[in-house]
């Protein structure tokens, strides 16, 4: 996955913020705002470890689970005419729409 850095086990996301010409992370699948600023790959992996850190302690301090759970059910809303097409799509594959869109998530998160 693009603009992802790994840190101690947990994924952050990187974009690169020009107004401030800075790298900007933010941790995901956390139960809280765990974000972090440097100018430098190296910086910004330094900083994410601390903002981590900081995270992990107050949660554990505050008696918090740091990690989101997920019900593996959401909403999308889409035009009709992809809804349409979506629909006779799986019908002609013979799996149902929602096998459909799953598929296609896990291709495209594969990618």
């Amino acid at each position: 996955m693009n603009n992802v850095m790994i840190i101690n086990g947990y994924r952050a996301v990187i974009q690169y913020d020009p107004e401030i010409e800075m790298f900007r992370g933010e941790f995901t699948g956390l139960n809280g705002g765990a974000d972090f600023y440097a100018d430098s790959v190296s910086a910004l992996r330094q900083e994410g470890e601390t903002s981590l850190r900081i995270f992990l302690e107050t949660c554990r301090e505050k008696g918090i689970e740091p990690t989101k759970t997920y019900s593996g059910k959401f909403q999308v809303r889409v035009p009709e005419s992809v809804h349409k097409q979506a629909a006779d799509a799986a019908k002609a594959r013979g799996v149902s729409l929602n096998q459909l869109i799953a598929t296609a998530l896990e291709h495209e998160l594969s990618a």
